[in-house]
Parts: C-alpha cells; sequence; structure tokens
C-alpha cells in the first residue's frame, strides 16, 4: 500500500535550518508529484512546495529563496532543506502526492523555531 514517512522534524532557533525528509513507497514515485505542505495551530493545511517528477519545482510565496524542495528517485525520497527559520514556520511538515483516485499524506513531523 502506499506509505509516505517523514522525518527530521525538531526544535530549533530562529535563523537556523533544518532538513525533512520523506520515505515513499507503494507507487511508482518517479512518474508523480510530490509536495510538502504544513498545517499551523489554528490554520488551514497549506502547499508551501512541490516536485515535478522531472524535478520541476515551485513554491509558496512565504518560503520562496528559504526553502529548496529536491527528490531521488532511486531511493524514493523526497527532501525540504529550510534554511533561514522564523517563528512563523512553526508547523507540522506533510509529505503529500496525489495519485488521481485520492491524495495520500505521511504522518506528519513537528518543526517548532524559537524566537
Amino acid at each position: 500500500q502506499v506509505q509516505l514517512v517523514e522525518s527530521g522534524g525538531g526544535l530549533v532557533q530562529a535563523g537556523g535550518s533544518l532538513r525533512l525528509s520523506c520515505a515513499a513507497s507503494g507507487f511508482i514515485f518517479s512518474l508523480n508529484t510530490m509536495g510538502w505542505y504544513r498545517q499551523a495551530p489554528g490554520k488551514q493545511r497549506e502547499l508551501i512546495a512541490e516536485i515535478t517528477w522531472g524535478s520541476n519545482a515551485n513554491y509558496a510565496d512565504s518560503v520562496k529563496g528559504r526553502f529548496t524542495i529536491s527528490r531521488d528517485n532511486a531511493r524514493k525520497m523526497v527532501y525540504l532543506q529550510m534554511n533561514s527559520l522564523k517563528p512563523e514556520d512553526t508547523a507540522v511538515y506533510y509529505c503529500s502526492t496525489d495519485l488521481g483516485s485520492r491524495r495520500y499524506w505521511g504522518q506528519g513531523t513537528q518543526v517548532t523555531v524559537s524566537s
């Protein structure tokens, strides 16, 4: 079955960096767009970065220039390098993909940025 497992979250000071990883299985990873979403307390889940099968990337304005999404098709991994973190980046971060029939989500990983 489809599985997405995130890792790499944690507590970091403002200005610091974290790298999130997402391990995918159960579908043809190399053919699918992968996305990173986040949900802060009391807010809706939002798309912050996505990368196509051909590694074309798009970013939300709030993270552009600070976050970088990448993928390793051989390892079925997608990454989110987060630099210059701000307290407003505090959220649960989710890896996701839409396989047509439905959208799949990982369990999420908490990122907390202290001021």
